[in-house]
C-alpha cells in the first residue's frame, strides 16, 4: 500500500514535522522532525503549502503543485543525510 507524506510546521520548535499516512487510512505516523537550520528550503517549502491552505481563495491545483515540491525537497534532503 502506497504512503503519502504529509508536511506541517511547529512554529514552537522551528521544525518540518514529516508523516505518513497509507493510502485510504486515518492513521498517521511520524517519521522525523527536521529542524529549520538543517534544511532552510524545506522549512520555507513546507510553511508556503501551509499558507496556501489559509488563502481565501484556495486553489486545489497550486495546493498540489506545492506539495509536489515538498515531496521532492524532501527525498533530496533524504537522498543527502
Amino acid at each position: 500500500m502506497k504512503k503519502d507524506l504529509l508536511f506541517a510546521i511547529d512554529t514552537n520548535t522551528k521544525e518540518v514535522i514529516v508523516s505518513d499516512s497509507p493510502k485510504g487510512s486515518n492513521k498517521i505516523n511520524l517519521i522525523e522532525r527536521i529542524a529549520q537550520q538543517d534544511n532552510v528550503t524545506l522549512y520555507n517549502a513546507v510553511t508556503t503549502l501551509t499558507s496556501l491552505t489559509n488563502a481565501s481563495n484556495f486553489d486545489t491545483t497550486i495546493f498540489k503543485a506545492m506539495d509536489k515540491v515538498c515531496q521532492m525537497i524532501y527525498n533530496k534532503h533524504k537522498e543527502i543525510i
